[in-house]
This record gives structure tokens, sequence and C-alpha cells, in this order.
């Protein structure tokens, strides 16, 4: 049985002998045969990939350096090679489809030294990871990782460029893309994950990594070929200091990480697709994340949030002062409930500062929890990363016994490896006193929500709270965030502004922001963008002007049981379609340019929609916030014409009434 077994995984893996460098080359086949890896030991560990003959990766070396001086990965000796196939799946939890399919083809190298790695290869998708099996600890001084290009490729970078007091390694993780050639990535400068390269003729590679736990996150940066990318880590913290609510380290070690010898290191992977529109279904950092260390999440309740910080609290037609006081809100805690918004959200200012049991004089927090709760609305916190590190033995149990659902967690700025394992510990204690938790001012995630589904946001992106002071070129990273940022996992966009703007008439003003793009462009967001924490971010005075397009973003969920891709180009239009139970959602997204697309419904079930369609006014180009509603009757296989206007959207809810 096992002569036969190992006969047939022969036909994805098949070992070469290379004569001119004594080598022994492993190629690995994808399910469907059309991705092959080949892993090469020699003086270097080399790893490449072709698809359907096409190169993709040129031999890319690959190693870790101890601080010992030895280079694992270096001069491998094999001691065996062992294939697997694996055609699975799992439940997925607050995620945009219900049940993920995990179907790939395997090889672990096992090498002398008590070490290995583990190669996977997808239809759509390759990835490998180092392991150790050693004994205590180890201290790994660098991590070197290739990905190299047969051509000088253009790419989608998100730059670094917001150093946290001049220091690099310390920044929010917010970039717009730079969109240019591998040969012109700027000097002295580092891109965060993931990152999309485009080999030209609708294929597209994107760069990015999972399972990061106890472990620095990986930048990128120009290798020595000149058109080919390399993976640069932040050194190990030794010392800290305090700037503002950032938690900054001034020396740092000349190692990356110490830790335990026994371990798996993270999976580099890298997405393959011929079509843009495959990568806003893609679930890979799922399936290499580790399962749910939580044995029960009945209490993790993902949905919308009733949010201050954005429209700076600027509520009127009341009768009290608005601000961040008890009143106001009350107020939010009102217009949640009569809207079957689930939660408000207590943005930076509402604690005394440096002590997180504490509220600030104007807020009596148990007692709006209280009045919150009697109306089925859950309060989250504000809470900066540096308090919660010190605090959370306190505030956490705190929190936990007033009734608090939640935090959201700002100001980390940083992936070394203290502040990646930080997110870990800080989402176990969370979850032992059943708080979600909103990551915000952090790196991409790379699949916590699979192991600890109590983090249900994750920042990493440039979100829409830059346009209170900053005029750019937002539609179009609008339609870029989907195919990039978004294939890494949930995010923390924070759409929902009712004050619509062009571009000729858009103002950056602090205390009455206003969008780029019209106002079906932000009701899209609601169904393109996968965020278990979704915010409303515009303030309840407006939005009970404005019901008719509240009414559609609150019936819109958070979480999926299933998900379509419909069309799109990264950087230039998106359409996609979401299902929960029997009712199905649809979004569109345009950049500053007018577009006119053709959605196949042959994706919905037999029977008959009604259909609530949002789309772009006729005079949308000229007021921003001009939309139009509709109500159609469709049906599977129908073919819809939607136009959208520069900067636009389209949106529409799918009920089924037979």
């Amino acid at each position: 049985m096992k002569n036969r077994l190992f006969g047939v995984l022969l036909l994805f893996l098949c070992p070469v002998m290379s004569q001119a460098q004594k080598a022994k080359i492993y190629e690995v086949k994808s399910p469907d045969g059309s991705i092959v890896l080949k892993a090469e030991t020699g003086t270097k560990l080399l790893w490449s990939v072709q698809q359907n003959g096409q190169q993709l990766i040129l031999p890319s070396a690959v190693s870790l350096t101890l601080t010992t001086g030895e280079i694992v990965g270096d001069n491998a000796k094999i001691l065996s090679a062992r294939p697997v196939s694996i055609n699975t799946q799992f439940d997925a939890i607050n995620y945009h489809r219900k049940v993920i399919k995990d179907v790939y083809n395997q090889l672990t190298l096992n090498c002398k030294g008590d070490y290995g790695l583990i190669f996977r290869v997808y239809n759509d998708a390759v990835a490998y990871r180092f392991f150790m099996k050693r004994k205590g600890e180890v201290m790994i001084k660098n991590e070197e990782a290739n990905f190299n290009f047969p051509e000088d490729h253009k790419g989608f970078f998100p730059i670094q460029w917001d150093y946290r007091d001049g220091k690099i390694f310390n920044s929010s993780f917010e970039a717009l893309y730079r969109e240019i050639r591998l040969s012109q990535f700027p000097k002295d400068s580092l891109a965060f994950l993931p990152v999309l390269v485009d080999e030209g003729q609708g294929r597209k590679v994107e760069i990015l990594e999972a399972d990061l736990e106890n472990y620095p996150g990986m930048y990128l940066d120009l290798n020595s070929t000149g058109k080919g990318l390399k993976g640069v880590y932040a050194p190990y913290p030794l010392e800290t200091y305090v700037k503002g609510l950032n938690l900054i380290p001034d020396r740092r070690a000349d190692y990356i990480a110490r830790t335990d010898g026994d371990r798996n290191f993270p999976w580099r992977a890298v997405i393959i697709t011929e079509q843009d529109k495959n990568l806003l279904d893609c679930d890979i950092v799922q399936k290499l994340a580790l399962p749910s260390r939580l044995q029960d999440i009945s209490w993790i309740k993902p949905g919308q949030v009733s949010w201050d910080w954005w429209n700076s609290m600027n509520i009127s037609h009341v009768n009290f002062r608005a601000g961040m006081n008890t009143d106001s809100y009350k107020y939010y805690a009102d217009f949640a409930a009569s809207n079957k918004i689930p939660y408000i959200l207590l943005d930076a200012g509402w604690n005394v500062r440096g002590d997180l049991t504490k509220a600030r004089p104007e807020i009596n927090l148990e007692e709006l929890v209280n009045y919150a709760g009697r109306k089925g609305v859950g309060v989250i916190l504000w809470c900066s990363w540096q308090d919660i590190l010190q605090q959370k033995d306190k505030a956490f149990p705190y929190f936990s016994k007033i009734g608090i659902r939640g935090t959201k967690i700002d100001f980390i700025d940083r992936d070394d490896q203290v502040a990646v394992a930080s997110t870990f510990e800080i989402a176990k204690q969370a979850a032992e006193n059943h708080l979600m938790v909103d990551y915000h001012g952090v790196f991409k995630p790379t699949g916590i929500q699979r192991t600890y589904p109590n983090v249900v946001g994750n920042e990493g992106v440039k979100g829409m709270e830059n346009v209170k002071w900053a005029n750019e070129n937002v539609p179009r990273y609008d339609v870029t965030i989907p195919f990039i940022r978004n294939v890494a996992g949930p995010m923390d966009y924070t759409p929902g502004a009712m004050r619509n703007s062009n571009q000729a008439n858009f103002r950056a003003i602090d205390a009455m922001p206003m969008s780029k793009g019209t106002r079906v462009h932000q009701l899209a967001m609601y169904v393109v963008f996968e965020v278990p924490l979704q915010m409303l971010s515009d303030n309840p005075t407006i939005y009970m002007k404005e019901q008719e397009c509240t009414d559609f973003i609150v019936r819109v969920p958070t979480t999926f049981d299933e998900t379509v891709p419909l069309d799109g180009i990264a950087g230039e239009y998106v359409a996609i379609a979401r299902r929960k139970g029997d009712t199905w959602f649809i979004g569109a997204m345009t950049d500053w340019t007018p577009r006119e697309l053709t959605l196949d419904l042959s994706f919905l079930d037999e029977g008959a929609y009604k259909a609530e369609v949002f789309s772009d006014g006729i005079n949308a180009d000229r007021d921003a916030t001009d939309y139009r509603k509709d109500v159609a009757n469709l049906k599977k296989g129908d073919r819809i014409t939607i136009k959208m206007i520069n900067g636009g959207g389209w949106a529409a809810r799918l009920e089924k009434t037979r």
C-alpha cells in the first residue's frame, strides 16, 4: 500500500540530479498540474516557480542565519523528502465565506542539522516555510528570502514614509501604492506586504506572509539582481521610549528574533492569477494560518459600529453640548438602537490619560454601558497599545465586569518580534475576558483572525480617516486595496461618508470631513471591503437626514456565507457579489474614470429576486451626493449593465422572493 501511494505521489514530486552543481532538484506540482515549484539544494537552497511553462519566479535563495554563524539552508544535506496530497476543508469564522476548501500538494524536506523546509503548492498559490527541531533557544540574525523575477516588471508597492520619530521600522503601515517598475524601487526605502507584481498578459503575482507569530514581519526591498525583491526584518528591540502615543525602540539588537529552537517559521507565499478578479476571492492566508485556539466562540459577534472620531462628534439639533460626554454617547446609542447597529465606539480621549479603568469626568461609563445595553447596543473602547501592555491584567477584567464588548487597540506602529508576539498575547487575554479586539495602527493581518477569532478588525491600510487632512487620489486606492491589502485579511477602512465630493470641490476639513467620490461609491464599500467590525464613520445626525442610504448600509452584513468575484482590474475598478442566507449584495466602484460594466448574474440560485439598486445620479459628477434608487426584478442568468461616473459606484441588495 505504501509503495502504491508513493508511486502516485511521484506524479507531483520529481527529484532530479543536476550534474553541473551536484545538486538535487525536487518538483512539486499543483493539483491541476498548472503550477510547478522547484526546490534545488546545493551550495545555496533555491526555489523557483513556473505556470503553464512560463517562468514566474527565477531560482531564488532562501536561508536562516543564526548568531552562531551557521547558515541554515546552505549546503543542505537532505535526509528525507516526504510528499503528501491534501484535499480537505474547514469552517471559516467571521469571514467572507462559510467553508474553505483546502487542496494542495506538499513536500517536506528534512535536512541534516535538525531543520527542514515545507513547500506547498495550490492551484492558485505557492508557499514555503522553514522549521527547526532543536532544543533550547536559537537567535536568528537574518532570514534570506528572495523573489527573483525574469523581467523588470511593474508592481504596486506600499512604500513606508511616515517613520515614527524618524526611525525606520516604526510606521503606521498606511501608504498609497507606488506603481513603478522593480528597477525604480526607491533607495533606502522599504515596502510592507502585501505587494502585487504585474508579469504581463493579465498574469499577476502577489507576495504575502502567513502564520506570523513571535517573529518579525517581512518588508521587501530591491535585491542585487535589480529586478527581484528580498526580505528585510526589524531587528529585535532592546530599549524603548515613549513619544506621544508610540512606544519606540531606540536600541535594537544585531539579530531579528530570539525564539524556541523547536518551531515552524512564517509562511512566505505567492498568489498567482491570470485574472485580477480572482484576487477578490483568495483564501491563502486563512489556509496557511493555524486553527482557532478558542473553544467557545459563541460570544464573538461581529457587526457594524456607530463611531465618533471621524465625524468629530458634530451632532446637531440636540439640547446638550456635543462632545465626549455621557449625553452624546447616549445619542449615539439611541441612533444605533433605532437602526439595529450592534455597537458604539468611544475613541481616543474617553479615559483619564494613562488609566484604562477611569473614564474622564464627563463620561459615566457604567451608566452608559447599562443604558446602551438595555437598548441592545454594546460598547467598544479605544485603547493605546502602550497602555494595554501595562494595564491589560487590570483593564480587561474591569472591561468584562462592566459589560464592555471589545477594544480598539491603536498605535502599535511596529512589527518587530515583540510587537507581533504582543498581538497574540493580547488576543488571548482578551478572549479570556470575552472581549473582541480591533487592531488599529498595526501591520497587515497574517491569519490571526483564524487563530483568535475574537480579533475582528485589523487596519494596516490607509483608511478614510486620511481625507480629514490629505488630498490624495483616494478613489484609485479604493479600487486597489481589494486586490492587494484585503487579500491578506480583514481591514478597518472606516467608510460611510455622507458629505461626498468630486475632485474639483474636495477640501480636507478635519472637523467636517468629506469623502472623495460619489455617495454610491461609499455605499458600495460596505459590500466590497471585508471588515467584520465595520464602522459607520459619519455622525448620527447626518445619517438620520440621509435615512434611505443609511437603511441600505445597516442591512449589509459584515460576514458572509459566499463570495463571487464579478469583474475588476487593480487600480481601475472592482465588482463583487456576496451572499448571506438567501440574500445577495453586489458592490462596484471605479476610479476617476467613468465605466459601464455588464454583470452576469448566473451565480444566483433559481428563483425570483427583488433588487434594491443604488446608482450614481445623473448630476453626481457635479454634486457627488446625487444618487438614484430603483427597484428591479432579477433572476439567475440575467445580465445587467451598470454605469458609474468618475469616482462612482453601484450597490444592490437582492432579496429572494420565491
